[in-house]
């Protein structure tokens, strides 16, 4: 009989039900990733780590969006250090995880929520789903981002993406290179089945080791360049008066206006 536990979380519902394990975020209505559901992923994956007899871990999101993104409140010079710190922990807890990761994606994928589901191993979006990085609109950048989608979607790709803020589809996503599949959304779950039919008939361990050996190369140069992107974050851009005032004009709901330093 497979095992099945569940934990109970304040942004998250999650549920093993081995050998797969499932963690959806939930904070309606766009699943806007704050500091408690960071906290809360951070926990939830290190839960998922212990249980030996799960192979995969599926991420989606309650209701109709994966997630918005971050909590732009949660970018203001007092909160960003701690905020990006958590977050960081997080994707590297995605990266680092024994487990294979898979993102189900529907509905709204945008910033630190895209950045979330690239780092997956697998990522499967249905077509019309909106994905995007739209911090520079806020006179910002996403770091996960600047640090890896170059490897997925190619430079000129990833340059357009970050420096446009512009929004693609699922299909699009699919057709660069940022998931693996696109389908309709009543196919997704059954795509995503299927591939874990087969995961599951595989051994973890096999699995866990074999996902160490392809990202040998891959992770040293990620946990380098992360953490140059969060330095440079830090240091230059939130010093400057557009990325304070991008997030005050989000927050106060108006056009910012930009000084250019």
């Amino acid at each position: 009989m497979a095992t099945q536990t569940a934990v109970k979380f304040q942004r998250l519902a999650m549920r093993i039900e081995a050998p797969i394990a499932h963690i959806v975020l939930s904070n309606p209505p766009l699943n806007v990733i704050d500091i408690v559901m960071m906290e809360e992923l951070a926990a939830a994956l290190k839960e998922v780590e212990a249980h030996p007899e799960v192979v995969a871990v599926i991420f989606s999101g309650a209701g109709k969006s994966f997630s918005a993104g971050v909590d732009v409140a949660a970018h203001t010079t007092d909160k960003v250090h701690p905020m990006l710190t958590k977050f960081h922990d997080v994707i590297r807890a995605v990266v680092g995880s024994k487990k294979v990761t898979i993102a189900e994606v529907r509905g709204n994928c945008l910033g630190g929520g895209a950045e979330l589901s690239m780092v997956c191993d697998l990522v499967y979006t249905t077509d019309d789903a909106k994905w995007g990085f739209p911090e520079i609109s806020l006179g910002c950048f996403p770091p996960v981002a600047v640090t890896a989608l170059s490897a997925l979607v190619g430079q000129k790709r990833a340059s357009d993406l970050m420096l446009t803020g512009r929004t693609i589809s699922g299909a699009e996503a699919a057709e660069m290179g940022l998931a693996n599949q696109a389908a309709a959304a009543d196919e997704l779950e059954s795509v995503i089945e299927e591939k874990v039919r087969a995961l599951s008939g595989l051994s973890a361990a096999a699995l866990a080791i074999t996902k160490k050996a392809n990202y040998a190369w891959d992770s040293m140069h990620f946990e380098k360049g992360l953490a140059r992107a969060e330095k440079i974050y830090l240091d230059e851009l939130m010093n400057t008066e557009d990325a304070n005032e991008g997030i005050r004009a989000f927050i106060e709901k108006r056009r910012p206006q930009w000084k250019g330093r």
